[in-house]
């Protein structure tokens, strides 16, 4: 099917939408990631070229690109559901956490070193120009760009520093869809408070909303729906369904709580347990993803000692923390539990990070600074960290099969005994090596899980016919159906392609906060007084107090800034009947004026007032009563 015709299908004319979007989230895995996916993948089904984009990632699973750049895995699973090769310019800035206070910061594809909380602020200048340019860059080459915001879009206490969401759509003027978890709890008051924490200026930007994981009745659920469109002025482009059975590859920690344990049923009588030691700095689970797929296969993450009893393997996965990690596995008792393991012959690998972990000893003079540590001595191996980290995609033979993967690590093993497997070395029941992605090969999988089965004497036959890039490639089409079934993807067309809706309303969040220049405009002239009320039906009434000081150097940053955005706004937001009203700011005598600007005539003074948020229909003001002043609250 062509574009052209695809296109006009959703109602648009033969020419090709161009534009771009921001998909945001009320809260990490909220479901960003594998919206954009499926956006990507039902997009390039229409025939246009459509490019997968996160300003700013912070996420321990990545990946390596055809030339050697890092990029968050999050970015390359989006540009392989566009069917595009996945490039540093999708993921410019990738924050990989060495610890809770800092990160290793790789701006397009190379490390540039660690920083802090407090340092991030001095980076924000370079940072940004790779952002805007690698953004630009993309819109030049595709027919669209789709953008996945970062973590929360409320994190108001790091707008200053915002790069992936406001700060991003602000830049480049994107319109913006907030999708939250329904599956969680509270999603109408996160949606709402998503916006009502914004400022101005970016609220309208927020074009509407999109529930993920809804499992239920959607008759019970339309009521909040319309409720929130109510409050907001913003629709819901469409409810996602919870589905147990799609699972795409993990960002970050947080997505593995959600992964699904249910095994395929085994082919032969027996099945086999993996047991993958989850580290607290885990990196690139996603190796593990084609292992989960076989039949007869589980793949459980353990955290102590006697969760591995029973396992026919045990996987130390890659981390972004070898030192750290590997203390941690010494305080838990599972080093232990891992070299009696070895020790009676059963099964162990290493992948990465936990393959330096195996080695006799680790020099780490670059990420963690502690110098020479022993390790775990199970392989003949010694580990010295480099500065310059090796990025590559190396490709080999093991157990007599072609293997393919990826590196991501400073540490580069040496080894001194051993069988050869792969870049690594196999010493009695214990196997590492540096790369990953090796149980992407399907031969090689197969031939690894029936080895394991020969030493583990269990009767298990791996299935001959799973191919793990069929099914990854059936789940991005299964995202794209519920694209096409389940969202108004003409609405999202034309949002993409004309931008934010103009005269979006903006909500008021807090008393005394974001509503300090909220003007109370009278609809009679004379101005309201000190202690003088406002009766408006359904909301309490609420004392006026007149701005104690004028406008200068006393009162500055965001009161005047603040002024300025309702003065833009409320031109189109406030009307009750002929008389349109918009507060403007009077530099020369530094006061709030508000003047009629259709029915015309005369100025007059506002005052400072106190509001909660709540979006007031001009029907449910009251009339104003001759002995006081009623009036309207602009929105």
């Amino acid at each position: 099917m062509t574009g052209p015709v695809s296109f006009r299908r959703y109602g648009y004319p033969w020419r090709v939408v161009t534009g771009a979007l921001l998909v945001a989230g009320t809260s990490s895995d909220a479901g960003k990631s594998v919206l954009v996916a499926g956006l990507c993948r039902w997009l390039a089904r229409q025939g246009v070229t459509v490019a997968p984009f996160k300003a700013q990632n912070m996420a321990l699973n990545s990946a390596v690109t055809a030339d050697g750049a890092e990029i968050g895995r999050a970015q390359a699973m989006q540009a392989a559901a566009a069917g595009i090769e996945p490039e540093a310019a999708m993921n410019p800035v990738l924050l990989k956490p060495g610890s809770d206070t800092r990160s290793q910061v790789v701006l397009l594809g190379r490390a540039v070193g660690d920083a802090g909380a407090l340092d991030y602020q001095d980076l924000k200048p370079r940072l940004e120009t790779a952002v805007t340019g690698s953004l630009a860059d993309l819109r030049r080459r595709f027919d669209l760009v789709i953008c996945e915001g970062a973590g929360s879009l409320a994190e108001i206490n790091l707008r200053d520093r915002d790069l992936a969401n406001m700060g991003l759509a602000r830049a480049a003027a994107l319109p913006v869809v907030v999708v939250g978890d329904i599956d969680r709890g509270g999603l109408f008051a996160a949606m709402f408070g998503t916006l009502a924490v914004l400022e101005p200026a970016d609220q309208r930007l927020i074009a509407g909303f999109i529930v993920n994981k809804f499992r239920g009745d959607l008759r019970l659920l339309a009521p909040g729906l319309d409720m929130l469109t109510s409050m907001t002025g913003r629709p819901t482009y469409g409810v996602l369904p919870w589905r147990r059975d799609l699972w795409l590859e993990a960002e970050d920690s947080l997505d593995l709580d959600t992964r699904p344990h249910e095994m395929v049923p085994a082919i032969g009588a027996d099945s086999l347990r993996i047991a993958v030691v989850r580290l607290p700095r885990m990196s690139n689970v996603t190796d593990l993803d084609p292992l989960a797929a076989e039949p007869g296969v589980a793949v459980d993450l353990v955290t102590t000692p006697g969760q591995m009893a029973g396992a026919d393997l045990v996987i130390l996965p890659g981390s972004r923390a070898t030192i750290s990690d590997l203390g941690w596995l010494r305080e838990t008792g599972i080093a232990a539990a891992i070299t009696e393991r070895a020790d009676r012959g059963l099964p162990v690998l290493g992948i990465c990070g936990g393959y330096q972990m195996l080695a006799t000893s680790i020099e780490d003079d670059v990420e963690s600074h502690a110098g020479t540590v022993p390790g775990l001595g199970l392989l003949p191996a010694r580990v010295t960290f480099a500065t310059v980290k090796t990025l590559a995609r190396p490709a080999g033979t093991a157990l007599g099969e072609p293997v393919g993967g990826y590196e991501i690590h400073h540490g580069v093993a040496t080894v001194a005994g051993g069988i050869p497997f792969l870049d690594g070395c196999e010493e009695g029941s214990v196997r590492g090596t540096a790369w990953h992605g090796i149980f992407d090969n399907d031969g090689f999988r197969r031939a690894f899980l029936a080895d394991l089965a020969a030493r583990t004497g269990r009767d298990f036959t791996p299935a001959p016919d799973v191919r793990f890039a069929a099914v990854r490639e059936r789940r991005y089409d299964v995202l794209a159906d519920m694209i096409s079934e389940h969202l108004d993807t003409a609405a999202l067309l034309a949002l993409i392609d004309g931008g934010a809706p103009a005269g979006l309303p903006t909500v008021v969040s807090s008393l005394a906060g974001l509503a300090v220049f909220q003007v109370a405009l009278g609809l009679q002239v004379r101005l309201p007084q000190r202690g003088q009320r406002f009766g408006i039906r359904g909301v309490p009434e609420l004392a006026v107090r007149r701005l104690e000081q004028p406008f200068g150097d006393a009162v500055q940053g965001p009161w005047v800034g603040a002024a300025e955005e309702f003065a833009h706004l409320l031109v189109a937001d406030v009307g009750v009947g002929e008389l349109l009203v918009h507060p403007v700011l009077d530099h020369a005598r530094r006061r709030v004026v508000a003047e009629q600007v259709v029915d015309g005539g005369g100025e007059f003074e506002g005052a400072l007032v106190a509001v909660p948020f709540h979006r007031l229909d001009p029907a449910r003001v009251d009339d104003p009563g001759p002995e006081d002043t009623r009036g309207l609250l602009g929105q």
